[in-house]
């Protein structure tokens, strides 16, 4: 089921609606009549004001039925245009930042009821590259946003060490694969972000990225890396940590694959963050169904400078604009 926003939008505009209904179709002629008669009984002598307070219109049906054209144009857009998210964590650096408030085009992958997200119209399905918004699998309730790396009858293989991804597609029939996706990386260099290690109350580890000049350390910050991933047709920029080595043996282990290797089921994908390193995506829990799938991000409308779990501190406004 959609999250329980959606839900209570959908029933505040159909309860507003109704109202409206009533308003326009029952109680407006009424009104209308008994204003005529109060009219011809005086002669046409009543001006608009006093004709008001012959029908009056009670306040609860006046204030529903005028937002109901509001909460149907944002239930509209918000079901089957462009929703608005946040994003949350550094998982998608250096492409999307903490505190990135951006556009997902809700249309890309199918016209959706914004209850149940059924998908009612097909309109088109992921592609390799995209930057995909879906409800996490083990956990419907949260949104994630990943990059479509896999696409179904892809086989995706991850090296660890390289940290560099291969994908051969139409390998599902367990017959001899396509030839392989071009996938090719420039040298690493060190990039704009140190993330630092530290501790909140109680020992709970934390993390954060900052960006700070190359000529510059920061105290228990370790510079990232970043490399340029072509993968196919498109190319975009990822990180990694330098000392940082993968946790291979959390990966998601499919039947009849060696580790680090998936074949994606039919209606599947297979998603990978931009920040390598710190990214939950399908290497640890596996294959996002077609129907979590809630759109495509499209652009940045607006852009906070923070930390994961902490209130901003500034804007970025050169942020603001399509998502490369």
């Amino acid at each position: 089921m959609a999250n329980m926003f959606a839900l209570i939008l959908v029933i505040a505009t159909l309860i507003t609606g109704f109202l409206w209904c009533l308003d326009k179709f029952i109680f407006a002629p009424k009104r209308r009549e008994r204003q005529a008669a109060a009219q011809q009984a005086t002669g046409d002598a009543l001006d608009k004001k006093t004709l008001k307070k012959v029908g009056p219109k009670p306040g609860w049906l006046e204030t529903g039925a005028s937002i109901f054209p509001v909460l149907a144009i944002v239930l509209v857009v918000r079901s089957f245009i462009y929703e608005p998210f946040q994003i949350p964590s550094g998982s998608m650096m250096p492409t999307l930042l903490i505190g990135d408030f951006i556009l997902v085009e809700k249309f890309a992958y199918g016209i959706k009821d914004p209850i149940y997200q059924k998908t009612l119209i097909e309109t088109g399905h992921p592609k390799r590259g995209d930057i995909a918004v879906f409800k996490y699998p083990d956990d419907p309730r949260l949104d994630y946003i990943k990059r479509v790396v896999g696409l179904p009858g892809d086989k995706v293989s991850y090296d660890p060490i390289t940290k560099q991804v291969t994908v051969q597609p139409n390998c599902s029939s367990g017959q001899a694969c396509d030839n392989a996706v071009p996938v090719t990386y420039s040298n690493v260099e060190p990039s704009d972000f140190v993330q630092t290690y530290g501790r909140r109350e109680g020992g709970e580890a934390s993390s954060g990225f900052f960006q700070t000049p190359k000529n510059e350390t920061r105290e228990d910050g370790i510079r990232l890396g970043e490399r340029k991933e072509t993968l196919g047709d498109v190319t975009h920029r990822i990180l990694t940590v330098p000392i940082a080595q993968d946790q291979a043996g959390l990966y998601y282990k499919q039947q009849n694959q060696p580790l680090a290797t998936w074949i994606v089921p039919p209606g599947h994908y297979f998603m990978m963050g931009d920040n390598r390193d710190n990214s939950a995506d399908s290497r640890y829990w596996g294959f996002v169904p077609e129907a979590n799938l809630v759109g495509r991000a499209t652009a940045i409308w607006m852009s906070f400078e923070k930390q994961e779990g902490e209130w901003p501190t500034g804007v970025r406004l050169n942020r603001i604009g399509g998502i490369h």
